[in-house]
């Protein structure tokens, strides 16, 4: 299916955005249950975690824009993300399914994690769409 190469930004966006949103939800609903002592230390937590995963996305936005401006101005939609980015996102998929399903889990590393880890991905899906607005 071909489409606009700027359609590609929003559906970048979409990608990392939609799971961004039900992860951030259970991370806070997590935050929500944990006993209220406890905060004072997972907080910390969930900064370091904000930042590392701002570092590590931070890199991978900036080279899958810079690719999808490269493609033809008309292009398939397979062609959003490398596909070593398509392995990226599956292999995460695949991870989260599986730390949800583990019961040992503890609900602290759910909610540090997960209040990290999903606002990241909206904050990135934010910025495929500030690409998108400015690539029209």
């Amino acid at each position: 299916m071909q489409v606009k190469r700027n359609i590609l930004y929003l559906t970048a966006a979409t990608i990392w955005g939609i799971p961004g949103i039900i992860i951030a939800i259970k991370g806070v609903m997590a935050y929500s249950v944990i006993p209220h002592i406890e905060l004072c230390w997972l907080l910390p937590i969930t900064i370091i975690t904000l930042i590392a995963f701002r570092f590590i996305f931070r890199r991978i936005v900036s080279k899958y824009s810079a690719r999808i401006t490269q493609l033809p101005p008309q292009t398939s939609i397979l062609q959003t993300f490398p596909l070593k980015g398509w392995i990226l996102i599956l292999f995460m998929m695949c991870l989260g399914i599986t730390l949800r399903n583990i019961p040992s889990i503890p609900l602290q590393f759910t909610a540090s994690f997960y209040s990290g880890l999903g606002p990241m991905l909206i904050w990135f899906a934010a910025n495929f769409l500030h690409n998108y607005r400015h690539s029209r």
